[in-house]
This record gives C-alpha cells, sequence and structure tokens, in this order.
C-alpha cells in the first residue's frame, strides 16, 4: 500500500434532484469518522472544507430540477477537481451524484494536462447516461455520464473538452436502466456489468480485467461510488433503492482490489442521505469501504453493533 496525501472535499450538493437531503452528506461523513479511518492506516489527510457554487440564475425550468444551480456546482466543482487532482488524492464527500458532472470533468483537464488517459469507474445501479433531453423525472443527477463522454444537450454547462471516451468507462452494479438509456448505451465500448452478470460470474473478472486496461495504459482512475451501488438492506440511507445490490463483501472486495492496483486518482462518494439513515449504519459503511479502498485489511477491521 502506497501512502497517500488526501483530501476530502465536501460537497453539500442537493440539486441533483428534487428529494432533499444529500445536503447533510459531508457533515455524516466527518461525525461517521472518515478522516480518522484514513490517518489510522497511515495517509496524510486534510479536510479542506466544503466547495460552495457561485452565483446562479434560480428561474424554474418548465422540465429541469434546479438547473442553474447545477450549473453553477459543475463549474464550481470542475475547477476545485482539477486544481485538487495535480496536488493530493480527493475525496469528493457528496451530496448527489450531480456532482460527478463537475468532478469528473475537473479529473479529465488534469488528466490532459499531465498527458494521460482517464478511466472512469461507475459503481451504481444506474448509468446516469441521460441528456436534459431524455431525462423523464428533470432529475441531473441522472445525466452525469452523458455529458462527461460528450452528448449533445448540456446548454449552459461549461464545455466538455476532454470526454471520456465509452471504451475508459466501466459500469458495475447496474440494476435500473430504462429504455432511453439502454438504447444509447448499447452500441456503445462501456464496460457495463449489470447485477447478473455479476450474480453468474462474481464481480472480481470484469474489475480485474478493468483495472489491467488502465494499468496497460498509464492511465488515471477516478471512482464514483453510489450509495446504491450497495443493496439497500446494507445501506437504505438513499433516496434511489433499488432492491439486489451489491453485498458489503462484494463492496470490500471491489475496494480492496482497487486499493492492490494503486491506480486510484480521485473518488466520489454520493447519494447519502443521512435524513433516511438508521443510526449512522449507511454513513459508517460507506467509511468502511472507502477504508478499505485506502488498504484497510480484514484483519484491521473492527467488529461494531449498532445498539
Amino acid at each position: 500500500m502506497t501512502l497517500q496525501n488526501i483530501h476530502l472535499i465536501g460537497v453539500p450538493m442537493d440539486s441533483g434532484k428534487a428529494r432533499r437531503g444529500c445536503v447533510m452528506g459531508p457533515d455524516a461523513y466527518r461525525t461517521a469518522g472518515l478522516a480518522e479511518a484514513l490517518r489510522d492506516l497511515g495517509h496524510e489527510v486534510l479536510d479542506t472544507g466544503n466547495v460552495t457554487p457561485g452565483n446562479f440564475d434560480d428561474e424554474p425550468h418548465p422540465h429541469l430540477h434546479a438547473l442553474g444551480e447545477t450549473i453553477a456546482w459543475t463549474k464550481a466543482l470542475s475547477k476545485t477537481a482539477e486544481t485538487a487532482c495535480a496536488a493530493s488524492l480527493p475525496i469528493f464527500m457528496g451530496g448527489d451524484h450531480a456532482l460527478a458532472l463537475g468532478t469528473v470533468h475537473g479529473a479529465a483537464a488534469h488528466a490532459n494536462a499531465e498527458g494521460r488517459p482517464l478511466f472512469v469507474l461507475w459503481l451504481d445501479a444506474h448509468t446516469d447516461y441521460h441528456t436534459p433531453q431524455s431525462t423523464a423525472s428533470g432529475n441531473l443527477h441522472g445525466t452525469p455520464m452523458g455529458y462527461l463522454t460528450g452528448r449533445a444537450g448540456f446548454d449552459g454547462f461549461p464545455a466538455v473538452e476532454h470526454p471520456i471516451p465509452h471504451d475508459r468507462i466501466a459500469m458495475i452494479g447496474l440494476r435500473s436502466v430504462d429504455r432511453q438509456e439502454r438504447a444509447a448505451l448499447q452500441d456503445t465500448d462501456v464496460a457495463y456489468i449489470d447485477m447478473r452478470h455479476i450474480d453468474e460470474h462474481g464481480i472480481a473478472k470484469p474489475l480485474s480485467a478493468f483495472l489491467d486496461r488502465v494499468a496497460a495504459e498509464n492511465g488515471l482512475l477516478h471512482v464514483s461510488l453510489d450509495v446504491d451501488f450497495l443493496d439497500p438492506s446494507v445501506a437504505p440511507a438513499v433516496g434511489t433503492t433499488v432492491p439486489g445490490g451489491a453485498t458489503m463483501r462484494e463492496g470490500h472486495l471491489v475496494m480492496e482490489m482497487i486499493c492492490d492496483s494503486g491506480l486510484m486518482t480521485s473518488l466520489d462518494l454520493v447519494e447519502l442521505n443521512p435524513f433516511l439513515d438508521e443510526r449512522g449504519r449507511t454513513a459508517q459503511a460507506m467509511v468502511d469501504l472507502t477504508a478499505s479502498a485506502f488498504g484497510r485489511r480484514i484483519f484491521d477491521r473492527p467488529t461494531r453493533a449498532y445498539s
């Protein structure tokens, strides 16, 4: 394990969907001891506080929820991520998944400056491949992958000067993909691994193949971990619960393999809604998974009782 200089960056972003609560996510991670868990592993950890969006037009859109606010967050987060990736391994404590519109945008700009390709590992029940025109709900947390791959229709957002090629994206844990997203994705080179594939073949093989590609191309790796990657029985604090998700053991295996690869250069923790949690169990589960990504092993892991 290589010791890292980690910057914790709070993103109290709650504009990507109508259901409120993710604004409390960064403080829940702090309360659950994320910084302490990483320091205990020997890493240097600095909490840089919370990002704030600039001024924005809050004029309601006839279909999209909080469009102006989400654009403002995207601009602020892109600048923050580009700067943070150059100086550290940033962990973006969200906040809803619309934050990836900015964090991956900034990470791609940093990768371009380094002359290296950026790969994205999307751990999520959903593909989030919509555009503002295709989303039926109007919730922009369902659009980051559409935006970051350069799909059209994101008027007002920062230009995507360094779109992520589809063959540098792996989506693992999928189990809720609507018709429009499925049709748009099927003819691309995205590695999409749904839960049936995981049930039949396991989670290690497709992840290993993807990490091997990142290593072979000397790539940077951005990991975006959505709470709903996990089954809601173990991680209930998310507004987009979909039964049949990854178990905690599968989650730890993914994070341990990421750690073993030594490839991760930035990380999103998204969609934690503490308002829906049970005595902090989801926040603690996400902290434990993050610790596994940074070197914690089974014999290091404390035994907890939620009582």
